[in-house]
């Protein structure tokens, strides 16, 4: 199992040479900016565009298998809120049906499906951040100055696919019990709610047993952390960098002038032209480029890093 955990690391590792081998500031930082360029832009086409890029890096880095399985439950997620949202607001121009003596608005439905877009991409992007960023480059960055936020950081991006595939393994067991399968939508839910329950026992008895490991380790004995791996920066680093920021800087800007124009109430607004979603396309889309462009090459830039 140990040979085989080594052999898939690895694997992964070849496959994402060119954006793993950066300076561990570079990916955190392109991540971070990835991260609230998706939480801030409210918008259709920006959401769709980093949820793509989200699937896309994952699927590459992790496994088409294991992107799919996260797609089977993230797209009810995002139907249940377009279908939720409607219920609590009104707001809108163009009803599409009535629902007894309430009104469906197209505008609450799109809004709401943004938010599951949101929510869905966000945690894609999670996924996709810790099969790059390990431990140890989060603490290298963050833990000689700040090791509790680096810590903190690092647990993070851990707890969203790790919650994720023990989700996945309680639900499974559930499954296997074939005698207590639901029978009706009641014991539907509230299998999902002994699901929800038992996920959070599991987390929470688990980080008791880690702060306990890390007192026992001498966690806080010292202000500065030292790290298993010293990494240098090096030019290759800077023009990535470089190229990051000013991709970075223009998405920013074209994600600003398009979302300033662009409105859900009272009515839909006009879609900008599609050049103008092309600089965080380009941006969303970098690791994913930079890791395809290096096994095209057949591994032949690596020298450069």
């Amino acid at each position: 199992m140990i040979a085989l955990g080594e052999q898939t690391r690895e694997t992964q590792t070849s496959k994402l040479h060119a954006f793993d081998s950066l300076h561990p500031t570079i990916q955190l930082g392109c991540f971070a900016a990835i991260l609230i360029l998706t939480m801030v832009t409210i918008h259709p086409i920006f959401l769709a565009l980093s949820f793509v890029a989200a699937f896309s890096f994952c699927g590459f880095a992790r496994g088409w298998k294991t992107a799919l399985a996260t797609l089977a439950w993230q797209a009810p997620l995002v139907l249940l809120c377009a279908a939720i949202n409607p219920l609590f607001s009104s707001a809108g121009t163009t009803t599409l049906f009535h629902l007894g003596s309430k009104a469906v608005m197209a505008e609450s439905v799109v809004f709401g499906g943004c938010m599951g877009l949101m929510l869905a991409a966000v945690i894609l992007w999670f996924c996709a951040a810790s099969a790059v960023l390990t431990s140890d480059k989060v603490m290298a960055v963050l833990g000689s100055r700040l090791p509790s936020i680096g810590l903190m950081v690092s647990m993070t991006m851990r707890l969203v696919p790790q919650f994720v595939e023990r989700g996945r393994l309680i639900e499974g067991n559930l499954r296997a019990v074939s005698a207590a399968a639901p029978q009706n939508s009641q014991e539907v839910v509230g299998g999902r709610i002994r699901l929800v329950s038992t996920l959070m026992g599991w987390s929470m008895e688990d980080s008791l047993e880690r702060a306990d490991a890390m007192k026992a380790r001498g966690w806080g004995a010292t202000k500065t952390r030292t790290t298993y791996k010293r990494y240098q920066f090096r030019r290759f680093d800077a023009v990535a960098l470089a190229l990051c920021g000013v991709l970075g800087a223009l998405s920013a800007v074209s994600a600003w002038l398009v979302c300033s124009r662009w409105q859900f109430y009272p009515a839909l607004g006009s879609l900008a032209p599609w050049w103008a979603y092309l600089p965080f396309a380009l941006f969303m889309f970098l690791p994913l480029l930079a890791c395809i462009s290096e096994n095209v090459r057949g591994g032949n830039g690596r020298n450069l890093l």
